[in-house]
């Protein structure tokens, strides 16, 4: 695959696992209050790794033989992502939606940084002007020691780093390894993390409203997981983890319409920002490919 045409893939399979979260977000945010946090993480992550399962067994993965290097990636991975997950939860619990989101908006500017650091890409400078622009947004949205920025804050922004750790990890897996394996074991991870904090709280029954919003969660989470190992596997991390910033938009819409909650102006004003900063990024993309195609 060309790279501008990778750039392009990535940023659309990226827009689709960013509404694939936020929406598996908005559901887990409503089971606040029914059910206990790590009891509602370990039911999602066993109603998750039992539909991966099926779907790699469908696929045939189990068959496929990855060499140990990347079954060390994998399990790597999966471990950054449960660790992301708990810390994640924790804020989305006690937090507004759209606050937690816009804190994991940090998240590209980590990813890019790790990815010039560790894996030698480069930056242009119509990226870096992009890059700076969007610091700025975040700058807006995060606004450390003002109001909005808690403890569990500072819970949104350690998932930061470790979901950086986790995308990174991706981009050294080769091609043989399968997404849906990958994503079978990271949902496996979560759920054990999940049962790992049950013992600490108060088992709660299972209501008919809790149960439908942990099979909307599943479904979601599942959608977002394979989406998220396919994206990091095509164009450039530093054009493709702008459009993370779509998720403010679903992040605004779900958190005004089913929690009554709506930012500030600052946090409207960066968050327009850094999905500007995004559209920006597309569009050089795509009309360097058309003047490639004349060319």
């Amino acid at each position: 695959m060309h790279r501008s045409s990778g750039n392009i893939h990535g940023a659309f399979l990226m827009m689709g696992t960013m509404a694939a979260y936020t929406l598996n977000d908005a559901c887990m945010k409503g089971l606040a209050g029914q059910l206990p946090l790590f009891q509602s993480i370990f039911l999602r992550g066993i109603l998750t790794t039992a539909i991966l399962a099926l779907l790699a067994w469908r696929l045939g993965a189990f068959r496929l033989r990855p060499g140990a290097d990347q079954w060390r990636l994998a399990g790597l991975r999966a471990v950054a992502e449960a660790a992301a997950a708990l810390f994640y939860f924790k804020a989305l619990f006690n937090m507004p939606l759209v606050n937690v989101i816009a804190i994991l908006q940090a998240l590209p500017l980590a990813v890019t940084l790790g990815a010039a650091l560790f894996l030698g890409e480069r930056v242009g400078w119509r990226r870096l002007l992009a890059i700076l622009i969007g610091f700025a947004g975040v700058m807006l949205i995060v606004r450390p020691g003002v109001e909005g920025f808690t403890v569990y804050s500072l819970y949104a922004l350690a998932s930061v780093g470790f979901v950086t750790l986790r995308d990174l990890l991706v981009r050294r897996m080769a091609p043989e390894m399968p997404s849906v394996l990958v994503a079978l074991l990271t949902a496996a991870a979560v759920g054990l993390a999940g049962l790992a904090g049950v013992f600490f709280e108060e088992w709660q029954p299972l209501s008919g409203p809790s149960a439908g919003l942990l099979g909307l969660a599943t479904a979601f989470i599942v959608a977002g997981s394979l989406l998220s190992v396919m994206m990091m596997r095509v164009g450039d991390i530093g054009v493709v983890t702008f459009f993370r910033y779509t998720s403010l938009v679903w992040a605004l819409v779900l958190g005004y319409v089913f929690f009554a909650e709506w930012p500030d102006r600052l946090t409207v004003a960066g968050s327009s920002v850094v999905v500007a900063t995004g559209l920006f990024t597309l569009y050089r993309e795509i009309r360097g490919r058309r003047i490639m195609r004349r060319g």
